[in-house]
């Protein structure tokens, strides 16, 4: 009767029943609860029916009797009907699974840590619970259960989420795509950059022949990128297969995957021709946000595309009047985004070089902040040294000077191994001058001063219009050049096997327009 019950008068009528137990009450208010909330009936009603109240009584006078499986569906079903979490019965109900959670079988273990972690309140049987699944982990089996627990459960114990990756590694091959995508998000979601599994993930992704869902291209790419996980066979494949969908994506997930690829510093030209057409084409879907976002992206891997005069286009008429709608750090990244691609109007620069705008960045010690503080040299950089029909205004002399966080203890080997060849090479220690810098916002490496016959000369001798405080007086005797000695490093300028990035690029002009000879080391 309560198995084939399709309203809930035929299941009050049990509680009439005179062989009714607690263990038949407990099935009758979990299948009532189910019914409620498949058909959206009004549990007001059902909780004033005196017949559900002996449904209550029935099993709260002898609830140790209910069977397992039916007592774990009573906790979760008593909330549905709308009983107070802290209320007398489902208190009772938790402390009778809290005393039961050594017996139970490792499978309800899991659905009531899955149900007790989305209830989103405090609950005294929740830790318990996950106490219980970190000493039993090796009993898990099952790429659905690992799966899940990752997903749902794994942010709120650390150490169990150290089990779970390990038994993860262990059924990595098991995982279909659709899995793999959920154990990439957990990891990206919790910002765990478990490096094997990872790497497991990857082998195994590259090993599925057939094409991969959508959903799984764009979660995985958000994951990687997250995660600065690097993997530029899965990458490829992601850009591949991703590029035929890219029409049936929103702007919300084209703008989505245009950062990610940006943040892995990982360049597809085809992917990034289509995703510069799809802003052409969805124009007026795109918000000015979308635009920005796909825009920074293209500055940052330096991507110029093919359909450049149009696309430029559109982004300054789209632009235009829209600035004020702009945070202060999306302003400046929008303009020194301009600057990478050498798109910048004077309008833009004046109207972040202007004192009304810089003045809120100044003073403030935040990463973003500084962030935004040294794209604004940059972009001071460009307004001196690449626009000559700029006219001001420009940051004040005071704004230009200090040094940006350099930390002799964290010197790269090559930085170090700089330092020490150099000044024997040159025979002499005031012939170079180390770990520079300038006033464009970039750092040199080692600077120099040769004359005409190459030969080094005291370099703080003489006026170095690139820092903020010059040591020396003389100028350049004729002939002779200022060389900038600079490591091209993966993480900041370039990517592995692929052109500078556009970063890379910018340092580049700047230091070549100010007059510098570059000597590129990596």
């Amino acid at each position: 009767l309560i198995q084939g019950a399709s309203n809930p008068q035929e299941l009050l009528r049990v509680s009439r029943g005179p062989a009714l137990s607690s263990n038949l009450a407990a099935l009758a208010i979990a299948r009532l609860a189910r019914l409620t909330s498949e058909q959206h009936l009004d549990t007001e009603s059902i909780r004033g029916d005196p017949r559900f109240q002996q449904l209550l009584d029935t099993v709260d006078a002898q609830i140790s009797q209910v069977w397992n499986t039916p007592l774990v569906q009573l906790l979760r079903s008593l909330p549905v009907l709308g009983l107070a979490r802290g209320g007398r019965q489902v208190r009772s109900v938790e402390q009778e699974v809290l005393w039961r959670l050594r017996r139970l079988p490792l499978r309800q273990l899991v659905h009531l840590a899955e149900y007790l972690a989305g209830q989103g309140h405090d609950s005294l049987l929740l830790p318990e619970v996950l106490r219980k699944l970190e000493l039993r982990w090796t009993e898990l089996d099952g790429t659905r259960t690992v799966v899940t627990l990752m997903a749902k459960v794994g942010h709120l114990s650390p150490t169990l989420m150290e089990r779970l990756e390990d038994k993860a590694l262990e059924l990595a091959e098991q995982f279909d795509p659709d899995e793999l995508r959920r154990v990439a998000l957990a990891l990206a979601l919790q910002q765990r950059r478990c490096v094997p599994l990872l790497r497991a993930l990857s082998y195994h992704l590259l090993q599925k022949p057939a094409e991969l869902p959508l959903p799984v291209l764009t979660d995985l790419l958000f994951a990687y990128s997250k995660l600065s996980f690097q993997q530029p066979q899965v990458l490829h494949r992601l850009s591949l297969e991703l590029q035929p969908h890219l029409g049936a994506l929103s702007p919300v997930q084209v703008s989505r995957c245009a950062r990610s690829f940006a943040g892995l510093r990982w360049l597809s030209r085809p992917l990034a021709e289509a995703i510069a057409q799809y802003a052409l084409d969805n124009t007026q879907n795109l918000s000015i946000t979308h635009l920005c976002g796909i825009l920074v992206s293209f500055a940052r891997l330096n991507f110029q595309p093919s359909c450049s005069e149009e696309f430029f286009s559109m982004i300054h008429e789209q632009l235009q009047g829209q600035e004020q709608q702009l945070d202060t750090h999306l302003l400046t990244d929008v303009v020194w985004s301009l600057c990478v691609l050498q798109q910048a109007r004077p309008s833009h620069l004046r109207q972040v070089l202007s004192p009304e705008f810089h003045s809120h960045l100044r003073g403030d010690t935040s990463p973003r902040m500084q962030s935004s503080w040294l794209k604004l040299l940059h972009i001071n950089a460009t307004a001196r040294l690449e626009a000559p029909d700029y006219q001001g205004p420009f940051l004040p002399p005071e704004a230009l000077a200090g040094d940006r966080d350099k930390d002799k203890d964290k010197a790269t080997p090559l930085q170090r191994g700089l330092r020490e060849a150099l000044p024997g090479a040159l025979a002499g220690n005031d012939l170079a001058r180390f770990d520079v810098s300038t006033v464009y916002g970039w750092d040199i490496d080692a600077e120099l001063v040769l004359d005409s016959d190459n030969k080094p000369l005291p370099v703080r001798d003489f006026v170095a219009p690139h820092l903020s405080h010059s040591e020396g007086t003389k100028p350049l005797p004729a002939g002779a050049r200022r060389v900038a000695v600079l490591r091209w490093e993966f993480p900041q300028f370039s990517s592995r096997g692929q052109e500078l990035l556009g970063r890379g690029s910018m340092a580049r002009r700047h230091l070549r327009a100010a007059g510098f000879l570059l000597v590129e080391v990596s």
